[in-house]
């Protein structure tokens, strides 16, 4: 019986835990929190929970030695101190996060030891990448040229669940990263011109659309796309667009919070100040006294506006005191959306994929292809979240330990021995992509 080392028992580890035991492999989870591992496993024969902590490096390297293979779902830092230990006993890795320079400096030595390292194996990265590519391969077989191509991804709420405040949004994975990633730059090609699209306007650069199933959704643009045109190859891209899907609210919201300071960095002294008098302080107001009029003021919105009441809702314009010392309007306003926003078990989350493509053959022969994706799920089951990060990894792990993957060295699944049977998979399991061929040059998305 082949062995897996699961590194981590976060929100999204469930969903792989399940497919693996379920095909006879022995899994271990280790954890910090020994608990969750034991929840996952519950009492499958095969399954081994273990408590560990990542600065037992001794006890890491025992565990990797006496398994097939390692899949580490800790924070994306510690990726490369597993493969590292994986080199050393020759034993293949997978992990969901992006390839940092640090894991792609490890792909020679990887190859000299006979072992894969497949990282980007989730949803974005993971199944963007693997749904992108089949159709890339389609166009580029047929002779034609990929001339735009947008990508966006959302981790979201299903609209109805999305309703009951003004952010329209929920937490179902990692809640302080999809705060953080607002303080992302972003940077993409549109129409043969680069756009390079700094913090302060990330959420004003908006592009509204009608997803089918959902309605309307706004995305922002998703970090730097530039990359892409290599990673996929398609040097002949005149549009390069990576976004991010959100409900309406979101970005508005977001944009506003960021004017006023909300979600910086920064650290000072909140010792006896209360969530208003914050706010003043990052307004330069004297005191917090009508503080929503003077947030509006300085924002220059009405004082009705959607944003304003976001914040008033979130509990930022209050005059209860924080308990604060030394710290940053970032953890003090992520905690307080993350006291607020949870999902619970009853209610429903979704993750929401569009590919679309201008794809161009000859001169003057041009179709919009669209790759699209919804999928929904629950804290009370697995969230869509869960499963679309956890199960193309797992159906990675499964193909790799059972030799039907062939490659050594660093990877991502761009290549058509992973990404067509992954998403054949995939498939079966209930996570499909509409694909939409000979659409008419109105159907792009911008």
């Amino acid at each position: 019986m082949k062995k897996v080392l699961i590194l981590g028992a976060g929100m999204v580890v469930k969903p792989m835990v399940s497919y693996l035991l379920e095909r006879d492999f022995q899994v271990t989870v280790a954890s910090r929190t020994k608990s969750k591992a034991e929840a996952m496993i519950g009492s499958h024969p095969n399954g081994n929970p273990v408590g560990w902590t990542v600065d037992d490096e001794e006890r890491l390297d025992k565990m990797i030695e006496e398994h097939d293979l390692a899949v580490s779902l800790l924070p994306y830092a510690h990726h490369p101190m597993v493969a590292r230990k994986c080199i050393a006993h020759k034993k293949n890795m997978v992990t969901t996060s992006y390839v940092k320079p640090e894991m792609k400096a490890l792909d020679q030595e990887a190859k000299d030891e006979g072992i894969i390292i497949l990282n980007e194996l989730g949803v974005d990265p993971g199944i963007d990448h693997m749904s992108a590519m089949r159709v890339i391969d389609h166009v580029h077989e047929k002779g034609g040229e990929i001339e735009e191509f947008y990508s966006v991804t959302g981790a979201l709420v299903a609209p109805e669940t999305a309703d009951d405040n003004p952010f329209r949004y929920k937490f179902s994975w990692s809640p302080k990263g999809v705060v953080m990633a607002g303080n992302n730059d972003a940077r993409y090609l549109m129409d043969g011109k680069v756009k390079d699209i700094p913090t302060k306007d990330l959420f004003k650069d908006i592009i509204t659309v009608n997803f089918p199933e959902v309605g309307k959704l706004d995305i922002y643009p998703n970090r730097d796309s530039m990359p892409y045109i290599d990673l996929y190859s398609i040097p002949e891209a005149k549009t390069m667009y990576r976004g991010t899907f959100r409900h309406p609210g979101w970005c508005e919201s977001i944009d506003a919070m960021k004017e006023i300071g909300l979600i910086g960095y920064d650290k000072f002294d909140m010792s006896g100040m209360s969530y208003a008098g914050m706010v003043a302080k990052l307004i330069g107001a004297e005191d917090s006294s009508n503080i929503k009029q003077k947030v509006a003021d300085y924002l220059n919105k009405e004082v009705n506006a959607h944003a304003i009441h976001a914040i008033e809702w979130l509990g930022l314009f209050s005059g209860e005191k924080m308990d604060r010392g030394e710290d940053s309007p970032f953890e003090v306003t992520s905690d307080l959306m993350i006291e607020k926003m949870m999902i619970s078990e009853e209610e429903k989350d979704m993750i929401a994929m569009q590919h679309t493509f201008v794809a161009k053959y000859g001169d003057d022969n041009r179709e919009v292809i669209k790759s699209s994706m919804l999928a929904f799920g629950s804290l009370a089951t697995d969230t869509a979240v869960a499963r679309t990060v956890a199960l193309p990894a797992a159906i990675a792990v499964n193909m790799i330990l059972n030799g039907k993957i062939d490659l050594s060295g660093v990877h991502i699944p761009v290549t058509r021995e992973i990404y067509n049977p992954v998403l054949d998979e995939l498939e079966t399991l209930g996570i499909g992509l509409k694909e939409e061929y000979g659409l008419p040059l109105s159907e792009k998305l911008k």
